[in-house]
């Protein structure tokens, strides 16, 4: 793993309370039992990753949480991370864009050091992807996604079939073949992970088209990140980029 020597600070997400999950009751759904700062109480805890997250979401499992508000929330409280090994692992996708952002403002992607124009949320064919950008006349496109699974040092997406994720690869590809530049950024959250892969097993589906994509040279940067918390909350650092799986 092209490893830097110092992890550079990202992101900082305030942390409210912790508790061990209940239950799992939906993909967006979790049942919490609080027990710190607040004594112990059981809680609605929105999911915001709708992956399987089967070795971060069982009974027991450590989580840490934050106070939510809003006029339409169902829930009081957002999941932010989860226990994994020796540390603590990203699960809220709502902050995928914060770290992408950071990831194009401090030009982590070489071939990217020179954009001009940074265009979010913009449509390509029958799909939405995450960004657009605009250089010297050649336009980029790319797709995030968030890795949250990692097994026997390696990290794979997805963790759940996804015919969405399926249906994004392809638009990178048409975007290829239409003259375009195109790439992943798959931002990592398990430190431990020395490469990436598809994950066949899951999704063999995904798995044909990002093979197919690498053919067409979609260019693909896994990213690597870790999840720190302490008495001041919690703190994302950026990590090094992975190799793919060989």
């Amino acid at each position: 793993m092209d490893m830097i020597q110092v992890p550079r600070h990202v992101l900082d997400i305030p942390l409210d309370a912790e508790g061990t999950l209940v239950s799992r009751p939906n993909r967006f759904l979790a049942i919490v039992n609080i027990t710190t700062p607040f004594g112990e109480k059981c809680e609605k805890v929105h999911v915001h990753d709708p992956g399987r997250l089967t070795d971060i979401l069982y009974p027991g499992n450590r989580l840490l949480l934050r106070k939510a508000s809003g006029k339409n929330r169902k829930t009081e409280w957002d999941l932010i991370a989860g226990k994994a090994g020796d540390g603590f692992v990203l699960i809220h996708s709502g902050y995928h864009r914060q770290i992408s952002m950071w990831v194009l403002d401090n030009n982590i992607i070489e071939s990217l050091a020179n954009t001009e124009k940074v265009l979010p949320e913009q449509v390509l064919g029958k799909s939405r992807l995450d960004y657009l950008l605009e250089s010297a006349g050649r336009r980029t496109w790319i797709e995030v996604k968030g890795c949250t699974l990692a097994e026997n040092g390696m990290a794979m997406f997805p963790d759940a079939p996804t015919m969405r994720g399926r249906r994004h690869v392809e638009g990178l590809i048409k975007a290829v073949q239409a003259g375009d530049r195109a790439m992943m950024m798959i931002l990592v959250f398990r430190q431990e992970a020395q490469c990436f892969t598809a994950h066949e097993k899951i999704d063999p589906d995904f798995a044909a088209a990002f093979k197919r994509a690498l053919e067409e040279e979609v260019q693909v940067h896994p990213l690597t990140f870790m999840f720190r918390a302490d008495n001041d909350g919690g703190h994302i650092y950026y990590c090094g980029e992975l190799p793919l799986c060989q």
